[in-house]
């Protein structure tokens, strides 16, 4: 499964482990149950685990990501630790990060966003609506960056080792990341950037893994939205 997300990014699924019945069995272990269908009772169950905070057994779901995306949106990401084991050394770690690196390959594709945004007057880290002049405002970002871009090129054409010459790059440049992580730490991803005041870009990431979770593990996507979600659906434009 892979879905576009903005001008040249995606969201492809490369593994899974679990389906919407481990949990449950997790779960069950404590008295030595296990179920082989999901059933009404299983149904119940999920639901009294997430409603009341149970989330360890959701932990044993992951998913295995190829995400292309700005590095401005990745390093956003790489915030969120909820559901994650982040300590290296723990042999237990249930969580991880591989990127494509600057030092070894050139980067050639950067985002350029449609329309341009006004900085909001009550919320410093949000936008809202648009510059009034976009013809304006896109001529002086484009050319800032292309001169950013052809400057990367003529360093690595002199000769410039890649690690020198891509401290000049700006933060639209494309990266790619594989990601495993558990249904927890995906979930708590999407509650807190599929909502209105987060970026806008990373809105759309968030939006297209909704539509990705509803696809892999639909049961307990379902019932994990409808308890801390406003809106079940993918909130899709």
């Amino acid at each position: 499964m892979k879905i576009d997300v903005l001008d040249k990014g995606y969201i492809e699924v490369v593994d899974k482990l679990g389906d919407d019945l481990t949990p449950v069995n997790a779960a069950r272990v404590s008295f030595g149950g296990r179920s082989d269908t999901f059933e009404e009772k299983d149904r119940k169950l999920s639901k009294f685990l997430i409603k009341h905070k149970h989330f360890s057994p959701f932990r044993h779901q992951h998913v295995m990501f190829i995400i292309k995306a700005p590095e401005f949106v990745m390093r956003q990401w790489y915030k969120h630790v909820v559901g994650i084991e982040t300590t290296s050394a723990h042999v237990t770690k249930d969580h991880a990060w591989n990127e494509i690196s600057g030092r070894y390959v050139p980067y050639d594709e950067f985002y350029e966003p449609t329309e341009f945004r006004k900085q909001s007057e009550d919320n410093k880290q949000a936008s809202d609506g648009l510059v009034e002049d976009q013809i304006k405002a896109t001529m002086m970002w484009r050319e800032a960056q292309t001169k950013t871009i052809e400057t990367y090129k003529e360093l690595l054409d002199m000769g410039m080792a890649k690690e020198q010459a891509r401290s000049i790059l700006p933060l639209t440049v494309y990266t790619k990341v594989w990601w495993t992580a558990s249904f927890q730490s995906i979930m708590n991803f999407i509650e807190l950037r599929d909502e209105k005041t987060s970026q806008v870009e990373i809105q759309e990431y968030a939006k297209v893994l909704k539509i990705i979770m509803l696809r892999t593990f639909p049961e307990t996507t379902k019932l994990w939205s409808e308890i801390y979600f406003e809106d079940v659906s993918p909130n899709t434009k």
